[in-house]
């Protein structure tokens, strides 16, 4: 197989996923251009790629956002369910569909309030689909590491999720003050 086939099959087979990660971590328009980099880095190191591919391009991409980051004084806000929607494809099922967005909602809201390394874990683990042994080798730890900030994060996902004003049953609205009405002549 040559180079040049092996980086193609490389390609075909992961570009949708590394999208969807680097989408996750930086939003649709960055993502675009940091797995664009992401090949074109494989591209160039095509003999060092291992076999699989995915985790080690998904190493590259977080190494590039990371040198983003570094770069840019601005921090990006995670795109999850950008990242959802590519990683997962359309949905089939049939169901109460505004409960579905409510739920996906709070969830959302529950992620995004995690501390970004615990956000990172959950979304490769539940949306890009790795093992523990891949998800270690993309965060540069040994898989052990992993279990244990993957038992943690999801223990604070689990809390916030709790704690969300969606899981708190609804309040009676609070009681309206009566205006004072201004009438004509009198001091406003």
């Amino acid at each position: 197989m040559t180079h040049a086939q092996r980086f193609r099959d490389v390609y075909e087979e992961c570009y949708p996923r590394v999208l969807a990660y680097a989408t996750s971590l930086v939003g649709r328009q960055v993502g675009e251009d940091i797995t664009s980099e992401t090949f074109t880095v494989a591209w160039r190191r095509v003999r060092d790629i291992p076999h699989p591919a995915l985790p080690w391009l998904l190493g590259v991409a977080r190494n590039l956002v990371r040198e983003l980051r570094r770069r840019d004084a601005h921090q990006y806000l995670l795109a999850a369910g950008e990242a959802q929607r590519i990683s997962s494809g359309a949905r089939t099922d049939a169901g109460d569909v505004a409960a579905e967005v409510t739920e996906r909602h709070n969830a959302l809201q529950a992620l995004a309030g995690l501390p970004e390394g615990d956000r990172e874990l959950l979304t490769l683990i539940a949306w890009h689909g790795l093992s523990a042994k891949e998800a270690a080798q993309v965060l540069d730890c040994t898989t052990a590491t992993l279990t244990v900030r993957l038992y943690r994060a999801r223990r604070r996902l689990e809390r916030a999720m709790e704690s969300s004003p969606a899981a708190e049953p609804p309040s009676a609205p609070p009681a309206k003050a009566p205006h004072p009405t201004h009438r004509e002549g009198a001091p406003a």
